[in-house]
């Protein structure tokens, strides 16, 4: 009875506090970021009155993201194109890692009654994976193993040809199965970068309309901000004229916003999605207008600028969010969880004890190579998440707690030595191969004293500020021993976003290993998330 009504009163606070767990600011109109956490190299297709999104989300799997919208503001995940990955050991934190590299940048389309999605994992063996589904809230399967093509496109053409654009405007024909690509078809250069522009051109995103071909990619011009350009041409083959379509910061930052796609809906508007670096939240996406002016995409308002509020593009839709509570009350794990690198499904359960999430601690030295560390992503502006905790059956030598996941990682962290309980805030610094992205060094040192536990359930709350300004970037941590008086562990801390380490925003992570025999286990009884605007 007493479950009973404390999920029923959760439940009543939840649906009271829906408002702060979207950018919809429910009078018809929403706040950029319009998704205020990690979700990069956004690609986003509408078919009938649907709009689907899909994101980068490296070593994390389940991978590849699958979201869904009616109205381009509030998104759910509905499924993941793969569960895990197994090419190589480093998938399951085995020879080496796959941070920061894995799944990036998947192309996702449409065509004749069938979903197509395709990635490069930014790592060996350097192959590229088509997957395919009729109903993109299902199962998707595999369809062929072809060559790596970087920050790729898919494009098919009104003719039934096939296409995959990459890299600085390079284009190369594929079979029509997609089985491969096809010898003697196009394979070509379509452009070269202009010599103002840093490195490569990246994020290559190619559409079609009234006959013209148009190819968005992202561009560093030396001493400027990152900016999107468009290339279009008359022929698939060029010659190609280019434009710069967006070039502006927002919200305070530098950072310009850039890098995504456009789509229209079904009454002939247009919008873009392109994302942000926002630091320790990660890069995150922008929804903004797209006007088609002397037969060219422009994106912003009137003056080029990416609104901060704009009306929705379709009213009335419930509010969605990808970051959410869970009480563990199901016999599967809900779409907002991800494992760090493929989890190892006999070490945790949902039905040993219903009603909560069991983890069994599996040998390891850090938080790094913990296998089984369960994430969500962290939301700006600023956010919170508690988890309820029953240590009883941890073992001396285990270790478990919650922690903003990152790079530079911040933990609350249990201890169970000579049979006693201790809590103290930790931080972890990991030192990775260039190669393999094999742990070389993890830097671990206490913050606080430890303080002994004599209640076998602990609470442990984080705390996420990523507005601009001093607090951007702030994670503060808290404990119970009773779920009503809270106590400040700790300092302020700093997460940061690191492209060379994990290329992530940081994540909110429940964790559970152990330095010395394997046999204990923690149950999580909830875990309850709230986003503040």
């Amino acid at each position: 009875m007493k479950r009973f009504f404390t999920l029923a009163l959760f439940l009543t606070l939840y649906v009271l506090s829906l408002k702060a767990q979207s950018s919809d600011n429910g009078d018809g109109t929403f706040t950029n970021p319009v998704i205020w956490a990690d979700c990069p190299d956004p690609d986003v297709i509408r078919v009938g009155e649907d709009f689907y999104f899909v994101s980068t989300t490296m070593h994390l799997m389940p991978g590849a993201p699958v979201m869904h919208s009616k109205d381009l503001v509030n998104w759910e995940i509905v499924s993941y194109i793969f569960d895990r990955i197994e090419e190589t050991p480093r998938y399951s934190l085995q020879e080496g890692t796959v941070y920061g590299r894995g799944q990036w940048a998947t192309s996702l389309r449409y065509r004749d009654g069938r979903f197509y999605a395709y990635f490069t994992p930014n790592d060996q063996p350097y192959k590229g994976y088509v997957y395919t589904t009729e109903d993109p809230r299902g199962k998707w399967e595999l369809h062929s193993v072809i060559p790596h093509f970087h920050d790729a496109s898919f494009f098919f053409d009104e003719d039934g040809r096939a296409y995959m654009v990459y890299g600085t405007g390079m284009i190369r024909e594929l079979k029509p199965d997609l089985s491969g690509v096809l010898e003697g078809g196009l394979d070509m250069k379509l452009f070269e970068r202009d010599k103002e522009e840093n490195n490569l051109l990246e994020g290559s995103r190619m559409i079609k309309k009234d006959g013209r071909y148009y190819l968005l990619m992202i561009s560093w011009p030396r001493g400027g901000i990152r900016r999107e350009v468009c290339y279009r041409a008359d022929r698939i083959e060029g010659p190609y004229e280019k434009k710069v379509i967006l070039e502006t910061p927002f919200g305070g930052l530098g950072d310009g916003v850039a890098q995504g796609t456009i789509f229209d809906d079904p009454q002939g508007n247009w919008y873009g999605m392109f994302f942000q670096d926002r630091g320790g939240v990660g890069r995150v996406p922008h929804l903004m207008p797209c006007t088609w002016i002397d037969g060219w995409p422009m994106l912003g308002d009137k003056d080029g600028k990416v609104p901060e509020i704009m009306e929705k593009p379709v009213q009335g839709q419930e509010r969605k969010a990808l970051t959410v509570s869970d009480e563990f009350d199901t016999e599967a794990l809900g779409l907002c969880w991800q494992w760090n690198h493929n989890p190892v499904d006999q070490a945790w359960s949902l039905t040993e004890r219903p009603g909560y999430l069991r983890l069994k601690a599996q040998k390891a030295v850090s938080l790094f190579d913990a296998r089984n560390t369960l994430t969500q992503r962290m939301e700006g502006p600023t956010c919170e998440a508690t988890v309820a905790i029953d240590l009883r059956n941890m073992k001396d030598g285990d270790r478990a707690g919650f922690s903003a996941f990152n790079s530079d990682a911040t933990l609350l962290a249990i201890r169970k030595t000579n049979g006693r309980l201790y809590l103290s805030m930790d931080e972890e610094k990991v030192k990775l191969s260039n190669d393999t992205k094999a742990i070389r060094e993890v830097k671990q040192g206490a913050l606080t004293d430890e303080i002994r536990l004599r209640r076998p359930v602990v609470y442990l709350r984080i705390e996420g500020d990523f507005r601009p300004g001093p607090t951007k970037d702030i994670v503060k941590f808290w404990y119970s021993t009773d779920n009503r008086k809270w106590e400040r562990l700790g300092p302020d801390c700093r997460t940061s976003f690191d492209w060379q380490r994990f290329f992530m925003g940081t994540k909110f992570a429940i964790f559970n290993y152990t330095t010395a025999e394997e046999g204990g286990y923690i149950d999580i009884d909830w875990f309850r998330y709230k986003r503040n605007n």
